[in-house]
């Protein structure tokens, strides 16, 4: 899909300019939403079928880099709802007529959807486990109760997915559609984080709230249940381009700060010392490495969740390093805040925290390195069809 890339320019830098006073009052960013919003960006993944632009899961991470530069925290709420686009037009799970009313809403307002399905006892699904959200079955449909944690956006969202089992028997596990404002929402504004503070992610308690009874998505048998981490290894990874943004926000503002910068005792800007020049070449190398990594494995390796899962690990750590070099680099000028650097520097402290963490997207690819040793070593004691006829 081509961008409108003056569109997408003069959105980032909207989104920009409200990001330092939603991250200072830990607010949810509207300001940030409402421009990705009208520039039409947060229902670009919808499927042509229906009426959407279609794009691609790279057009989405693309997307994501770019408002990443502006405000992160922007663009991980605007990604839940594009990678909820992207799953119905590949799998067409969600109900006809409840995908028709949320694009028809969509034209009025931002629609902003996420997944409710970290729990308190349970923590992340992606270390394995079924949620305790219990959907009670009623005359007219469910009712739902539970308490679930990092709900990203929970201030602005429009729909609730809300991951819970049934009270059935045998017990069902689904994902219910629950719109914001229905009774029995309450959000609980404890997201105090060190970065990504206008994310919003905050606890939600659902207490008897009504779903009708076909709002519900993927509703399936326990078995079927955990989530698979290996087959979300593109979605995680397009989530990534969202630091490849903070990084080079963080080397646009160390860029500044070194031309601007000009000692009485030198008399020209530091950005001509040898020392900085050599700074400047690293941190490049890792972002535009870690650049590079990302979008090629989106575009050429999406059937290998191992080479997914080894881009994310290496490009997120070379983003991480990359943001901490340019703070260290300038001294104590980079932990001011109107220099702009903390704010990068605590937002990408994130990149490899979302599910699934990073060690045990380590273990995954531990386990794969070990079972092709041991087919390749089973395959080489396999005696030849010719000893075999020998």
């Amino acid at each position: 899909m081509a961008h409108d890339h003056i569109l997408l320019d003069a959105t980032v830098r909207s989104v920009a300019a409200a990001a330092p006073d939603a991250d200072r009052e830990n607010r949810f960013p509207w300001e940030g939403i409402r421009a990705v919003h009208a520039a039409g960006l947060l229902e670009s993944t919808v499927a042509t079928r229906f009426g959407g632009q279609g794009a691609s899961l790279y057009d989405a991470a693309q997307i994501l880099a770019s408002i990443g530069r502006g405000d992160p925290s922007v663009a991980l709420i605007s990604a839940m709802t594009l990678f909820n686009h992207l799953g119905q037009a590949a799998r067409n799970h969600w109900p006809e007529a409840l995908y028709a009313r949320l694009l028809d809403e969509a034209k009025q307002r931002p629609l902003l959807l996420n997944a409710a399905r970290v729990e308190p006892e349970l923590g992340s699904p992606a270390r394995g486990g079924l949620p305790a959200t219990r959907a009670r079955r009623t005359p007219s449909g469910w009712s739902i109760s539970g308490r679930k944690r990092f709900v990203t956006g929970a201030r602005g969202l429009t729909h609730f997915l809300v991951w819970a089992h049934t009270d059935e028997t045998p017990t069902r596990v689904g994902t219910f559609v629950v719109p914001a404002g229905t009774p029995g929402i309450h959000i609980i504004e404890n997201w105090n984080s060190l970065g990504m503070r206008a994310s919003g992610s905050h606890d939600v308690e659902f207490t008897d709230v009504v779903v009708p009874l076909d709002d519900v998505l993927d509703l399936t048998g326990t078995d079927a249940a955990p989530q698979d981490n290996r087959g979300h290894a593109s979605i995680t990874l397009a989530l990534t381009a969202i630091y490849v943004g903070v990084a080079e926000a963080a080397q646009a503002a160390f860029n500044a700060f070194a031309h601007e910068r000009v000692p009485t005792n030198l008399g020209y800007p530091i950005a001509k010392t040898e020392r900085l020049i050599t700074l400047s070449g690293e941190i490049d190398l890792l972002v535009g490495s870690a650049r590079q990594i990302i979008f090629d494995a989106l575009h050429h390796g999406l059937g290998d969740a191992e080479r997914l899962i080894r881009a994310r690990l290496v490009a997120g750590r070379q983003l991480r390093d990359a943001v901490q070099l340019a703070v260290r680099g300038i001294g104590n000028p980079g932990l001011n805040v109107d220099v702009g650097l903390e704010r990068h520097y605590r937002d990408i402290q994130a990149v490899l925290v979302h599910a699934p963490q990073e060690d045990t997207a380590i273990s995954i690819l531990g386990r794969s390195a070990f079972d092709h040793w041991a087919r390749e070593t089973a395959t080489e004691r396999e005696p030849s069809s010719i000893l075999k006829t020998a």
